[in-house]
């Protein structure tokens, strides 16, 4: 069935926050048969939060709304839901009750605001909030259910998993839903779908096969509906190795997982370690393998060289390699991982050194100019990148590079 979520705030609309709310919970509502067909931000508005709520219980049967029922006065939600139902505000004593409860349990007095938060639509069933002092709301009518939650996100995900999911999985029948991620790097968009095109033309008319790019990697996500879980699952597990064995090349994981997490994994299984050496990716390639627990065991350290003196000093690059080839060269960033495993002691080791621009770009080595070098005592595999003048996605789409070339490294596949 189709879900329709509305988020209400001008905060969101002018950029000052970023909505959270809504991607949780079409994470969360899909894993249960549920389909976000329609997601809205409106601003703090009567007209707009009334146009909202018609519009979408019009086109849906579920409609989950954050946000506007806070105890100041442009938290109007409530009196909007009023509104649309034609019903007026009563006082809850039931909310006025846990209200001071929680204050007085924080050690603090309530205020008229707080009271005046307490006047509620009158066809209104609360759903107790733990977790600050604005109640859930649930409205009924006709078999259509309008659902309103506080915007905290704390808040409302308490409200979700506790109240609004088990009421709804009882209120509504759905539909199985299930999903399979291939994760693959070192190949755009648009060669995966050539190669896939065969088996994508051939999947049953319930299953449906997405790509998802980014900065050197695509998520390859299948995604069926249909009414027995069991010939669902099958049917998906089949054709993921089907089209597994048609890219095994370039897949890296059948699973939602980072390829920091893999190639974590790998390190861990072979009981081997890793240091970095980086200039133009800054310790952005340390960043993301330090950010997986448990990477102590398998990290090492790393030597941010931005400087020539750095490369010479801590990492033993030698000045006449930097001046017959430059910091930006095969030869140094060689060098650099050579240095990495000496003096961090490790079995492998990345290096990364190259203009992220937008500036200092020269005609023989223009911005985007990138070497990358990955390898252990006995070999050293090299890559070299040409890419744009923006500088963020080009340290990003170098760190996966790199980590891809470690990952080809430790289960011994050639790069494609």
């Amino acid at each position: 069935m189709d879900v329709q979520i509305i988020t209400i705030g001008d905060e969101i609309l002018i950029g000052q926050i970023i909505d959270t709310n809504s991607a949780w919970i079409g994470q969360l509502l899909n894993k249960h048969g549920f389909r976000i067909s329609k997601i809205v931000t409106v601003g703090d508005g009567e007209k707009e939060i009334f146009d909202a709520i018609e519009n979408s219980m019009n086109e849906s049967d579920l409609v989950l709304m954050t946000g506007g029922l806070g105890p100041t006065k442009d938290d109007i939600t409530k009196k909007v839901i009023a509104n649309y139902f034609g019903v007026e505000m009563k006082f809850s004593d039931e909310t006025w009750e846990k209200i001071q409860k929680f204050f007085k349990h924080i050690g603090r007095t309530t205020t008229p605001a707080h009271r005046e938060q307490c006047y509620m639509p009158s066809n209104v069933h609360l759903l107790y909030n733990k977790m600050g002092t604005a109640p859930g709301m649930w409205f009924d009518k006709n078999n259509k259910v309008l659902i309103s939650m506080p915007g905290v996100p704390y808040e409302m995900k308490y409200l979700m998993e506790h109240h609004v999911l088990p009421k709804i999985k009882e209120f509504f029948s759905t539909t199985p839903i299930a999903h399979r991620t291939i994760r693959t790097a070192g190949m755009g968009e648009s060669r995966i779908a050539e190669r896939v095109e065969k088996i994508e033309s051939n999947l049953p008319d319930f299953i449906k096969l997405a790509f998802l790019p980014n900065l050197g990697h695509v998520r390859l996500r299948l995604t069926g509906m249909h009414e027995s879980e069991t010939k669902l699952n099958q049917i998906l597990d089949k054709k993921v190795k089907e089209l597994e064995a048609e890219i095994s090349d370039i897949v890296y994981a059948i699973e939602d997982i980072s390829l920091e997490e893999v190639v974590g994994i790998k390190l861990v299984e072979k009981e081997m370690t890793v240091s970095t050496a980086e200039s133009c990716t800054g310790g952005f390639i340390s960043h993301r393998l330090t950010s997986i627990s448990g990477s102590s065991a398998y990290f090492n350290g790393s030597v941010i060289a931005y400087s020539n003196a750095v490369k010479i000093n801590q990492l033993g690059v030698s000045e006449k390699t930097l001046e017959q080839h430059g910091a930006v060269s095969e030869a140094t960033v060689k060098e650099m991982v050579q240095g990495s495993l000496k003096l961090l002691n490790t079995d492998f080791a990345i290096a990364t050194s190259g203009i992220a621009g937008p500036t200092g770009g020269t005609p023989n080595k223009p911005v985007g100019t990138i070497w990358i070098a990955v390898g252990n005592k006995e070999e050293i595999k090299t890559l070299k990148l040409q890419l744009g003048k923006h500088r963020l996605k080009n340290i990003e789409y170098t760190s996966n590079m790199a980590l891809n070339l470690l990952y080809k490294f430790l289960i011994d596949k050639k790069n494609p």
